[in-house]
């Protein structure tokens, strides 16, 4: 069982945990997840390391109530705990395998779309501990899904906060942030952008268009976190990827967001997976990541 050592409610339908989970602690990196159960009934949820305490064992994760098990979960407070917490799983961000050095020499402009917020957070937090700058823009719909504003100030080198419906910040959409930057003159060797899926495909073609490198967490699409399941199969230019083993990040530029929102709708039903398992044969799953983990 994994103690939650501490529980907030920061937005609407959105919720933290500060998780005693030394194992994971120690030897997550950003832009890994773990995967969570409420309990012994629970499906497995694999959620994006938000933050984390090597001397404390701590790790943070942020959820999003959307279906019954993330609802289940949000009930969860201070003192309770989870049945399982597995990882850190997947690959750290690219940005780990640089130099000091090299880092920075880049200009980075991180993009994060509502909770996206999270994954964000810790990547801008590990580069500001080593001295390297990062402009960061955070877009949520409106002002009342709006995560780790206070927390992300402290690190960014620029923070740009844009709401949809204008309540709060800029108004309008990232992208238009992202033009407004480049117009004044901002040159940026990589965006990070993490979010929708939809936000992130419009991210990708204008940095496409204004031919800045991009990174992209297809973390959205994960289900149980482990390429056994199937779903999230993607094309990664001509390759077939799985974001949870193979990822989650890679290059927006390659990925093929249309064809990944269709196959994503399809999944959602036993006859949508059904096919796609009949149709994509021997390539349709993964096989099963290498597991670190608290057990």
């Amino acid at each position: 069982m994994y103690q939650i050592i501490k529980a907030d409610n920061p937005a609407e339908n959105i919720y933290t945990y500060i998780v005693e989970a030394p194992r994971c602690a120690s030897g997550c990196l950003p832009g890994q997840f773990v995967i969570v159960r409420t309990d012994s009934d629970s499906e497995r949820i694999p959620l994006t390391i938000c933050d984390y305490d090597r001397e404390k064992g701590y790790v943070t994760i942020v959820v999003q109530a959307l279906g019954a098990s993330t609802l289940k979960m949000s009930r969860l407070r201070a003192g309770d705990s989870f049945e399982d917490f597995v990882g850190p799983l997947g690959k750290p961000s690219e940005f780990t395998a640089m130099s000091t050095e090299e880092l920075q020499s880049k200009k980075i402009l991180f993009v994060a779309g509502g909770v996206g917020a999270a994954p964000v957070y810790p990547q801008v937090k590990w580069l500001h501990e080593k001295n390297v700058e990062a402009d960061v823009i955070m877009g949520c719909k409106t002002k009342n899904l709006l995560i780790l504003e206070d927390e992300m100030s402290k690190v960014a080198t620029n923070l740009y906060v844009t709401t949809d419906d204008g309540s709060y910040g800029r108004s309008g959409m990232v992208t238009s942030v992202i033009e407004e930057l480049y117009n004044s003159g901002k040159r940026y060797d990589y965006v990070v952008t993490i979010g929708p899926m939809i936000m992130m495909k419009f991210v990708c073609l204008l940095t496409k268009k204004l031919q800045i490198p991009t990174i992209v967490s297809m973390n959205p699409i994960m289900v149980d976190g482990t390429g056994m399941c199937g779903a999230c199969r993607l094309h990664v230019g001509d390759q077939i990827k799985f974001a949870c083993v193979d990822g989650p990040e890679f290059d927006g530029h390659l990925i093929d967001f249309d064809e990944a929102m269709k196959r994503t709708a399809l999944y959602k039903t036993k006859e949508g997976r059904d096919y796609l398992k009949e149709k994509e044969g021997s390539t349709h799953h993964g096989g099963c990541g290498n597991c670190g983990g608290e057990d």
